[in-house]
């Protein structure tokens, strides 16, 4: 079976917020290498553009430090009203055409990009190195592998990590078309998992829902930190107080 990478393309760099002291790429311990070095995910930490797979857990004392640190500089306000949200106002699902995120304008979907990231035994399409059919996923959310056919498409899901009305509700609303679809196509926003699973969350924050895997919860609050961050946009304080307590604060 063949395994595809691809080359991501250049993306402007993140607020001067997203980074993260101490955090050297490929440093010891707590998942920070990808899955050609045998690992099931990467540590959000060493992953600021999302362009590597999964999540691996924030274990050593000095992340979980700097995975506070981060998390801290995410500002709060209330949830505000999801009138006048449809997920249309976010481009066309998939699109590959949201320019100023990785792996955009490549040729291939936004939801096919992210089963190449993180799938393993990758297939395709008689005649497109593109549209995956089957593969193996190591799900984060639960902690299980999952044996994804394209016949039971719904099996594996692309989880918004920030979800779309989430976003809507927190400033969204106001933001240009583009700023928009690059949330909904940006690949650091998502993460292909257990579909039931990721029919649970809906369009919750981290404080109502959690992944099931307790191990990678730090990691799925930097995550969401991370994306929060980048698009410059609030969560509210329970969320905020939520995604410090997976870390340990």
């Amino acid at each position: 079976m063949i395994r595809r990478f691809r080359t991501a393309l250049p993306v402007a760099a993140l607020a001067a917020a997203l980074a993260v002291t101490g955090c050297t790429p490929g440093a010891e311990g707590d998942g920070g290498q990808d899955r050609a070095t045998g690992d099931s995910g990467t540590n959000p930490l060493r992953n600021p553009d999302g362009t590597k797979p999964g999540l691996a857990p924030v274990a050593s004392e000095a992340d979980r430090s700097s995975a506070r640190q981060l998390i801290g500089k995410v500002s709060t306000k209330g949830r505000g009203p999801k009138t006048g949200y449809d997920r249309d106002e976010f481009g066309y699902a998939w699109m590959d055409t949201a320019d100023g995120v990785p792996l955009a304008r490549n040729g291939c979907d936004t939801r096919n990009d992210l089963l190449a990231r993180d799938g393993e035994d990758l297939e395709y399409r008689s005649g497109s190195d593109c549209v995956v059919v089957a593969m193996t996923l190591d799900d984060p959310y639960t902690g299980t592998t999952v044996e994804w056919r394209k016949q039971k498409a719904t099996a594996v899901q692309i989880d918004h990590v920030v979800p779309l009305s989430y976003g809507w509700q927190m400033g969204a609303s106001r933001w240009s078309e583009d700023k928009r679809e690059q949330l909904a196509n940006d690949p650091l926003n998502l993460m292909p998992v257990d579909g039931p699973t990721n029919g649970s969350k809906s369009d919750s924050g981290p404080a109502s829902w959690l992944p099931p895997n307790k191990q990678i919860r730090c990691s799925y609050a930097v995550r969401f930190a991370q994306v929060a961050l980048k698009y410059e946009m609030p969560v509210t304080a329970a969320d905020r107080n939520a995604m410090l307590a997976q870390c340990g604060a």
